[in-house]
């Protein structure tokens, strides 16, 4: 553990854009979905936002066994911002939620040797540069959802790779979380991962999270040779179970708490009376890891979902009573020879070539470059838009100059191109979030600094900023990016934050009064005045501004601005449940 805790962590998110841009208005529209049905379970996915498995089904008693969210909110908790609560998402890459979680899959139609039908997604990955593969079907007979996910490195060398499967469910206080283990790995947002006994720890059942005051994860340590399973049941000892096949080693529960910032987080992101917990399955033991995966191999499991119905005393009486009874209850839903003969009928799958949904064209442009081999089963179609520039560059060696730069993109192939032909301010800009990408900061500002030497542009100069060794050349290089391209809100809202990081809180009010008034009425704008205000030692007027109201759309998972805020100016009194995002008290 102490070697993947320490292994991995990416550089940087290039190529990966920010996916902001959102607000909390919110109107009816249709979604592209896809349905696999059988007589007991009914399976709806959204190939449009990261192939999540949005709802599960159970037939006979017409019960959701997910927490099927009734909105479709964008909040800030996934590495590119956007993120979704609900369903079952599938989760790679690196810690945190993964780039993909709000971009389209590409979907087709596959067929088991059955004749059952399986809906696969797919996508080319490009943080660690791997196809990732998720099929799922619901054979005539069975009582599961069956999901194989494969992994699959094309390149020759060794990639860090992180997986988590994120299943939302929903909570009440007679909900039991239930996995074989006792003991657990605990972060509870204030101290470091610590080992402790699971479920009891402190004199309280940790395993009925809508009794917690405060958010928490609870990494079980499920021992080497069990099999491995999590449920979450209610009081009539039935809901929700997730296994799989070996490669899944680990398994997790998390909730946000029931105090005032947990609650908040909840309706922010669900609705009112809309409270759900998670339960997970990943890789390796804790999502504070990652691990090796060494180049030209492909790894594989399978996962299955069903309703469990055990005996409802024994699930709420003691922790091996309700370990019994679970595991009994699961061996007869899908005993592990059953598993086993699904992960090895997956090779036997045929697609189609029926196209259910399109992804992007980032596969193909690494089919063209020969980065990526052509994978008959996996078609990725042509190249859109937003590759055009590199094909460009394939052909005839030289990147067209694109103002806004064209998309990012990161690899071996790339890099060597622009080492050898960079000479304008956008080659040169990409080469040097390529070198940012790979760890080479100071090759990347090299890069950086020629672009602004051949054309000063806000791209490169807000890269600098991103680089600075001071608070101070931070802020100085922000601005005069900010000065480049005033109306792009989002590079306001970043000079911003680099100014009053460096103690500049007059520049700050200057600049927000030379704005528009749509740009001063945005939640974040509003909010870095507020702080500039409160720094000026104005504290009345920054009563008056929460008075009004500071909503920040994107508020961060983890941030504390809001009702820091809130109690620098108000101190002694309790924090509003509108500026109330704590996770660990309130």
């Amino acid at each position: 553990m102490s070697r993947n805790l320490a292994y991995g962590r990416p550089h940087s998110l290039v190529p990966y854009t920010r996916q902001g841009g959102y607000d909390r208005l919110r109107s009816e529209r249709e979604l592209p979905t896809v349905v696999l049905e059988n007589e007991t379970l009914t399976a709806t996915f959204l190939p449009g936002h990261g192939g999540r498995l949005w709802s599960l089904i159970h037939r006979p008693t017409g019960r959701e066994l997910l927490h099927r969210n009734e909105i479709l909110q964008p909040a800030n908790l996934a590495l590119r911002d956007a993120w979704l609560a609900g369903g079952v998402e599938w989760n790679f890459g690196t810690t945190g939620h993964w780039p993909l979680t709000c971009e389209p899959l590409h979907a087709v139609r596959a067929t088991a040797p059955d004749g059952t039908p399986v809906l696969r997604m797919y996508e080319f990955e490009r943080l660690r540069r791997v196809i990732v593969q998720v099929d799922a079907w619901l054979p005539a007979d069975s009582h599961v959802l069956y999901v194989h996910v494969s992994v699959r490195n094309p390149s020759p060398d060794e990639t860090p790779v992180y997986w988590w499967t994120n299943i939302a469910v929903p909570e009440a206080p007679d909900v039991r979380v239930v996995g074989p283990a006792d003991h657990a790995f605990r972060f509870d947002y204030i101290s470091d991962l610590e080992y402790v006994e699971f479920p009891n720890l402190d004199g309280m059942d940790r395993s009925y999270p809508g009794r917690m005051s405060r958010a928490a994860d609870y990494f079980l340590e499920v021992p080497d040779g069990e099999r491995g399973w999590i449920a979450s049941l209610d009081a009539t000892g039935s809901g929700l179970i997730q296994t799989s096949t070996d490669r899944l080693r680990g398994r997790k529960l998390f909730c946000w708490g029931t105090a005032a910032g947990g609650r908040n987080w909840q309706e922010w992101l669900s609705g009112p009376d809309s409270a759900y917990l998670e339960i997970q399955a990943g890789l390796a033991r804790t999502q504070l890891e990652h691990v090796p995966m060494p180049g030209g191999v492909t790894w594989s499991w399978v996962e299955a979902y069903g309703m469990a119905q055990a005996d409802p005393e024994a699930v709420h009486g003691s922790w091996d009573e309700a370990r019994s009874a679970v595991a009994a209850s699961l061996h007869e839903l899908v005993p592990p020879p059953v598993l086993d003969a699904a992960l090895a009928s997956t090779s036997e799958f045929v697609g189609s070539g029926e196209m259910l949904s399109h992804g992007s064209g980032w596969g193909a442009l690494e089919i063209e470059a020969g980065s990526l081999p052509l994978v008959p089963e996996l078609p990725f179609g042509s190249c859109d838009t937003a590759q055009r520039p590199w094909l460009e560059l394939l052909v005839s060696g030289c990147l067209p100059v694109c103002d806004p730069p064209a998309a990012p993109v990161v690899g071996p192939r790339w890099r060597e191109l622009l080492e050898e032909r960079a000479d304008d301010w956008h080659a040169l800009y990409h080469l040097g979030l390529m070198r940012l990408a790979d760890g080479d900061d100071d090759a990347a500002r090299d890069a950086f600094e020629r672009s602004v030497g051949e054309r000063p542009t806000a791209w490169a100069l807000r890269a600098l900023a991103f680089l600075a060794c001071s608070a101070e050349e931070a802020a100085d290089l922000a601005a005069e990016a900010h000065r480049l391209l005033p109306d792009l809100r989002e590079l306001t809202i970043e000079v911003l934050d680099a100014l009053l990081l460096a103690g500049r809180s007059g520049e700050v009010l200057a600049l927000i009064e030379a704005l528009p008034q749509a740009d001063r009425d945005h939640g974040r704008i509003r909010l870095a005045e507020a702080r500039a205000v409160h720094a000026s030692g104005d504290d009345d007027r920054v009563r008056v501004l929460l008075a009004e109201g500071i909503r920040v759309d994107n508020m961060r998972e983890g941030e504390l601005s809001l009702d820091a805020l809130w109690t620098a100016v108000y101190p002694g009194q309790p924090v509003p449940a509108a500026y109330d995002f704590r996770m660990s008290e309130g």
